[in-house]
Protein backbone atom coordinates (compact mmCIF):
# COMPACT_ATOMS: atom_id res chain seq x y z
CA UNK A 1 0.00 0.00 0.00
CA UNK A 2 1.28 3.39 -0.99
CA UNK A 3 2.23 5.83 1.89
CA UNK A 4 -0.59 8.23 0.95
CA UNK A 5 -3.00 5.30 0.77
CA UNK A 6 -1.96 4.17 4.11
CA UNK A 7 -2.30 7.32 5.97
CA UNK A 8 -5.54 7.90 4.26
CA UNK A 9 -6.68 4.30 5.52
CA UNK A 10 -5.10 5.38 9.41
CA UNK A 11 -7.39 8.73 9.21
CA UNK A 12 -10.40 6.70 8.23
CA UNK A 13 -9.95 3.94 11.23
CA UNK A 14 -8.99 6.93 13.95
CA UNK A 15 -12.49 9.00 12.38
CA UNK A 16 -14.32 6.09 12.84
CA UNK A 17 -12.85 5.04 16.35
CA UNK A 18 -13.95 8.46 17.21
CA UNK A 19 -17.24 8.00 15.86
CA UNK A 20 -17.82 4.62 18.39
CA UNK A 21 -18.73 6.79 21.46
CA UNK A 22 -21.07 8.82 19.75
CA UNK A 23 -22.80 5.54 18.05
CA UNK A 24 -23.21 3.57 21.01
CA UNK A 25 -24.61 6.69 23.15
CA UNK A 26 -26.79 7.53 20.84
CA UNK A 27 -27.97 3.72 21.23
CA UNK A 28 -28.23 4.03 24.80
CA UNK A 29 -30.86 7.59 24.11
CA UNK A 30 -33.57 5.11 22.95
CA UNK A 31 -34.39 4.30 26.21
CA UNK A 32 -36.60 6.56 28.17
CA UNK A 33 -35.20 6.63 32.15
CA UNK A 34 -37.08 7.63 35.33
CA UNK A 35 -36.80 7.32 38.77
CA UNK A 36 -39.12 5.57 40.94
CA UNK A 37 -41.61 7.31 42.48
CA UNK A 38 -40.64 10.73 39.91
CA UNK A 39 -42.26 12.10 36.96
CA UNK A 40 -40.85 12.80 34.03
CA UNK A 41 -42.27 15.42 30.95
CA UNK A 42 -42.46 14.63 27.55
CA UNK A 43 -43.44 16.98 24.95
CA UNK A 44 -45.12 15.66 21.86
CA UNK A 45 -44.57 17.51 18.24
CA UNK A 46 -48.10 16.76 17.52
CA UNK A 47 -51.62 15.45 19.64
CA UNK A 48 -51.52 11.67 20.93
CA UNK A 49 -54.94 10.06 20.93
CA UNK A 50 -54.15 7.02 22.80
CA UNK A 51 -51.32 6.20 25.15
CA UNK A 52 -50.20 2.00 26.44
CA UNK A 53 -47.82 1.34 28.46
CA UNK A 54 -46.89 -2.59 28.59
CA UNK A 55 -46.73 -2.81 32.15
CA UNK A 56 -48.43 -0.27 34.62
CA UNK A 57 -47.22 -1.44 37.59
CA UNK A 58 -43.23 -0.50 36.17
CA UNK A 59 -44.55 3.16 35.03
CA UNK A 60 -47.76 4.89 34.69
CA UNK A 61 -48.47 7.56 32.11
CA UNK A 62 -51.08 10.83 32.30
CA UNK A 63 -51.92 12.40 29.73
CA UNK A 64 -51.32 16.31 30.58
CA UNK A 65 -52.76 17.87 27.55
CA UNK A 66 -52.90 16.34 23.94
CA UNK A 67 -49.47 17.52 23.21
CA UNK A 68 -47.53 16.66 27.07
CA UNK A 69 -47.45 13.18 28.77
CA UNK A 70 -46.21 12.65 32.35
CA UNK A 71 -44.46 9.52 32.97
CA UNK A 72 -44.09 8.46 36.85
CA UNK A 73 -41.69 5.70 37.97
CA UNK A 74 -43.97 3.42 40.23
CA UNK A 75 -41.74 0.06 40.35
CA UNK A 76 -38.22 -1.31 39.76
CA UNK A 77 -38.01 -2.41 36.35
CA UNK A 78 -38.17 -1.88 32.37
CA UNK A 79 -41.48 -1.80 30.38
CA UNK A 80 -42.35 0.27 26.73
CA UNK A 81 -44.57 3.36 26.01
CA UNK A 82 -46.32 3.43 22.74
CA UNK A 83 -48.00 7.04 22.00
CA UNK A 84 -50.72 7.22 19.01
CA UNK A 85 -51.16 9.84 17.11
CA UNK A 86 -55.21 10.33 15.75
CA UNK A 87 -54.77 8.18 12.57
CA UNK A 88 -53.00 5.14 14.74
CA UNK A 89 -49.47 6.06 13.56
CA UNK A 90 -46.73 5.67 16.50
CA UNK A 91 -45.62 9.31 17.48
CA UNK A 92 -43.40 7.38 20.24
CA UNK A 93 -42.42 3.14 20.56
CA UNK A 94 -39.90 3.44 23.40
CA UNK A 95 -38.25 1.10 26.30
CA UNK A 96 -38.61 2.60 29.79
CA UNK A 97 -36.17 1.83 32.64
CA UNK A 98 -37.68 2.61 36.15
CA UNK A 99 -34.51 2.68 38.78
CA UNK A 100 -33.43 4.74 42.15
CA UNK A 101 -31.51 7.42 41.73
CA UNK A 102 -28.56 5.69 42.69
CA UNK A 103 -26.98 9.39 43.98
CA UNK A 104 -28.59 9.27 47.28
CA UNK A 105 -28.80 5.18 48.43
CA UNK A 106 -26.82 2.99 50.42
CA UNK A 107 -26.54 -0.69 50.07
CA UNK A 108 -26.55 -3.03 52.88
CA UNK A 109 -25.48 -6.97 51.93
CA UNK A 110 -26.15 -9.60 54.76
CA UNK A 111 -25.08 -13.10 53.57
CA UNK A 112 -28.03 -13.60 50.54
CA UNK A 113 -29.99 -10.68 51.89
CA UNK A 114 -29.85 -7.18 50.31
CA UNK A 115 -31.64 -3.96 50.88
CA UNK A 116 -31.06 -0.96 49.14
CA UNK A 117 -31.88 2.30 51.57
CA UNK A 118 -32.95 5.65 50.28
CA UNK A 119 -31.11 8.39 52.64
CA UNK A 120 -32.84 11.72 51.39
CA UNK A 121 -32.81 13.20 54.69
CA UNK A 122 -33.39 10.05 56.03
CA UNK A 123 -32.23 6.19 55.36
CA UNK A 124 -35.59 3.91 54.44
CA UNK A 125 -35.90 1.04 52.94
CA UNK A 126 -36.43 1.37 49.27
CA UNK A 127 -36.24 -1.99 47.65
CA UNK A 128 -35.28 -5.42 48.88
CA UNK A 129 -34.33 -9.11 47.89
CA UNK A 130 -33.85 -12.30 49.10
CA UNK A 131 -34.66 -11.03 52.65
CA UNK A 132 -36.01 -13.73 54.95
CA UNK A 133 -35.66 -11.24 58.45
CA UNK A 134 -37.25 -7.59 58.88
CA UNK A 135 -34.90 -5.31 59.90
CA UNK A 136 -35.23 -1.59 61.30
CA UNK A 137 -34.16 0.82 58.21
CA UNK A 138 -32.43 3.07 59.80
CA UNK A 139 -30.63 0.71 62.24
CA UNK A 140 -28.98 -1.00 58.99
CA UNK A 141 -27.44 2.04 57.89
CA UNK A 142 -25.96 2.23 61.14
CA UNK A 143 -24.46 -0.54 61.03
Amino acid sequence: MPIGGRTAFLAGIIAMAGMMPQLSHAAGESMLRVYMDHARVLKLDRPVSKVIVGNSQVADATVADPKTIVLTGRSFGTTNIILLDTDGNAIVDEQILVSIDEGNTVRVFRQTDRAVLSCTPNCEQHAQQNNTTTTTPTAAAGQ
